[in-house]
């Protein structure tokens, strides 16, 4: 679920094994885990209490639960206990340890703030560019998820579309396919960046398909592939914890937090 590391427990300048070392610490499972829980718990909990059945749940949520009916699995509570799951095999299988720093998932949470607030600066000069090049007033536009009303359900929403839009596009469809350019022998460098490319732009086709799709506009097209890249960049930088909460971080800023001082 987190890209992988280097466990040896190599000195660093501040006299720490690199394992405890907080940047390495930050994308490690146990974190991971211990910092996306309550999101996880927060979304699942409101998404039942909100919903009106799945069609009020997050687009990327709604197709990996399809994908898992198709296959045969029909709990409702595998999804979030897959990811679970999946984080504490890597755990184990990375040899990390067990032991939480609670300075670490403080830090998780100000570098989520931090490049949640990049990428809207992001927005904003796209959206600069786009009014100078085009002449057009086309505002910053925010990813939503569905037609709720209220501040509550909108918050959960967006908590939704940081982990499982990270979960598809990012933990998921990137590796898969980096993983098959480079079967197909394209150099390792030149198979990340086809990757990163190709499922940034499936991650901005994606908020124009379904029955709570949004309307196309090259404005909102350009920026959420552009974003996909940013989110990508990111999940290899600075691993899936971190990558999760800027996405949940940049949504409640433009879709909550913004619009109540405007």
């Amino acid at each position: 679920m987190t890209a992988s590391i280097e466990s040896h427990a190599v000195p660093t300048a501040s006299g720490l094994p690199a394992s405890d070392d907080y940047w390495s610490l930050a994308r490690q499972p146990l974190h991971c885990l211990l910092f996306l829980l309550p999101l996880i718990v927060t979304y699942e909990l409101g998404a039942a209490l909100f919903a009106a059945g799945d069609s009020a749940r997050n687009g990327a949520d709604y197709w990996l639960r399809w994908v898992l009916g198709e296959a045969g699995c029909q709990y409702p509570w595998i999804l979030p206990v897959a990811i679970v799951a999946a984080l504490i095999v890597r755990q184990f299988t990375g040899r990390f340890r067990w032991r939480p720093s609670p300075g670490t998932l403080c830090g998780m949470l100000a570098e989520s703030l931090f490049f949640g607030g990049c990428l809207v600066l992001v927005g904003q000069l796209q959206d600069l560019a786009f009014r100078q090049s085009l002449a057009q007033a086309t505002a910053a536009v925010p990813v939503q998820i569905g037609s709720h009303e209220g501040s509550l359900p909108l918050a959960i929403s967006y908590l939704g579309a940081g982990v499982y839009e990270e979960i598809l596009f990012r933990a998921c469809l990137l590796p898969l396919v980096a993983g098959a350019l480079r079967c197909l022998l394209v150099p390792r460098t030149l198979a990340i960046g086809m990757a990163i490319v190709g499922t940034s732009i499936l991650f901005s086709l994606a908020h124009y398909v379904g029955p709570v799709a949004d309307q196309f506009t090259w404005f909102s097209f350009v920026f959420r592939a552009t974003a996909g890249v940013f989110f990508s960049l990111l999940f290899l930088v600075r691993g899936f914890g971190v990558t999760v909460g800027s996405h949940a971080a940049y949504d409640l800023i433009v879709g909550l937090l913004i619009p109540a001082f405007l």
